[in-house]
């Protein structure tokens, strides 16, 4: 049976239609679930694996991730962990390279990208390695057997023009619909500007769903999102500004669109780059009904990058928030993570990183918290359960300076729980940022509050009858 702790978060009184808040927030505590042990030799090898990269993913209590080096060949491992940060695990240790022009190797090496679960099977990339030296497409289970390398890329055709039929370097997270894994190779390919895949989850059946030209994109580091049958995806330059553009396509290559190519801009004496919406991206974007939210690193009005708004359509581009580049939210290299009207996302920071929190209508930027000098920095993107955010920082102290220092951490956040409101002539329209919390009613603020039925966010209340008073019950 689960307890519940009542904790008034956010209270409205609904009178004639009109809806009053009175709100006060959490505390937001921070922990650090595990620090990858410094490193020793070249290439730099430990027992854990250093400096994570790409995004968790979480199933039940069991988060799983990759590191990009470290391990006891130096080639990156994939790793286990409780959400409480007991029970580290290796799953699996990547092979040394070998070779001189590209190292080669069976299984792949430095996995930039973090993993995909589907039932007990993890599906990942990685950058280099493999027997072609330009990455891999693996699959493992989550209990660290039957890894199987499902596709080795190709050798590129030489140092000076690096091209292949296939793509190299796959930076960015999969995506998967039915039994067909999609991705982006961030260089390499016909072109050199790197390409968009499709393979069945067994290793059959790759295909080239898009070699990149300049005009449409230079370097898909970033994952893809799907929606129904169209994929969204960002690349890191290119465009007709060369600053990067939005883009998407059928899942069967065709239908290709140039959503927004982001503006040109200028170079203060400073070196600070500025323009309009923002450049470099590196992130993959988030989806909600219709629209796309990103981040830009660099550039905006401000020049420390922007978190933006699309619509899929390619209309409506809106600067939801832009960083000034000495602030330290400014820099937001990595993906945002969506929940109700929240988006949660990390800086790199102008002096220390940060985990902020924006509405997706650009009101009520907050910094979650900031990094300092033990905890991490170069933070990558978080993802929520419930009110708290897991993520890693690709760095064990601020900047990793220091003779040997360590290589990175598994942290965790709780968050402020929110209950919002909007207000109509003839319904008030509740949402929060945590379906776990349950919503209840009652006719007097000290009264009887009761579960709401079947409430989820955003849930919709008419305005007739006598007051009612809402509020959240937050699992204990």
């Amino acid at each position: 049976m689960k307890l519940y702790q009542k904790r008034w978060f956010s209270v409205f009184t609904v009178v004639a239609g009109i809806g009053l808040l009175a709100g006060r927030v959490a505390a937001q505590p921070f922990e650090v679930l595990h620090t990858f042990s410094p490193t020793s030799g070249s290439p730099g090898t430990n027992s854990d694996g250093g400096h994570p990269y790409g995004a968790l993913i979480l199933s039940g209590n069991r988060i799983y991730g990759t590191v990009q080096d470290g391990g006891p060949s130096g080639s990156g491992s994939i790793f286990a962990v409780n959400t409480d940060g007991t029970g580290f695990t290796n799953l699996y240790n990547f092979s040394a390279l070998s070779g001189t022009f590209l190292g080669t190797n069976a299984d792949g090496a430095t996995p930039l990208a973090g993993v995909i679960l589907s039932g007990d099977t993890l599906y990942g990339t990685t950058e280099a390695g493999g027997t072609g030296g330009s990455g891999t497409i693996f699959s493992i289970k989550t209990n660290g057997t039957g890894f199987t390398n499902l596709y080795s890329f190709s050798l590129r055709a030489n140092f000076l023009f690096p091209t292949n039929s296939d793509g190299a370097g796959p930076y960015g997270e999969l995506v998967l619909s039915g039994n067909t894994l999609y991705g982006t190779a961030a260089s390499g390919g016909p072109r050199l500007n790197g390409t968009a895949f499709a393979i069945h989850t067994d290793g059959t059946g790759f295909t080239n769903l898009h070699s990149f030209t300049n005009y449409d994109g230079v370097g898909p580091d970033a994952g893809l999102i799907l929606s129904g049958n169209t994929l969204y995806g960002t690349t890191a330059g290119g465009g007709a500004a060369g600053n990067g553009v939005i883009f998407a396509f059928h899942t069967d290559g065709t239908g290709f669109t140039n959503l927004h190519s982001f503006a040109a801009g200028t170079t203060n004496a400073s070196g600070i780059y500025t323009n309009a919406d923002g450049r470099r991206l590196y992130a993959k974007l988030v989806l909600s009904g219709n629209t796309l939210y990103g981040t830009t690193e660099e550039g905006g009005p401000f020049g420390g990058g922007t978190v933006f708004a699309l619509n899929t359509d390619g209309t409506g581009f809106t600067n939801l928030c832009q960083f000034a580049n000495d602030s330290d939210n400014a820099l937001p290299y990595d993906g945002l993570t969506l929940s109700g009207k929240t988006l949660y996302g990390t800086a790199l920071g102008a002096t220390n990183s940060t985990v902020f929190a924006i509405n997706t209508d650009g009101t009520d930027f907050k910094t979650l918290y900031t990094f300092g000098d033990n905890d991490g920095s170069n933070p990558n993107a978080v993802i929520l359960s419930g009110n708290t955010l897991y993520g890693t920082a690709h760095y064990g102290d601020s900047g990793g300076t220091g003779s040997n220092p360590s290589r990175g951490t598994v942290f965790r956040l709780v968050v402020p729980i929110s209950l919002y409101y909007q207000n109509f002539a003839d319904s008030l329209v509740l949402s929060w940022n945590d379906p776990v919390n349950i919503l209840q009613a009652a006719s007097a603020v000290t009264g009887t509050y009761t579960n709401v039925p079947g409430a989820t966010s955003p849930y919709t209340n008419a305005v007739t009858g006598p007051q009612e008073f809402f509020r959240l019950l937050v699992p204990q």
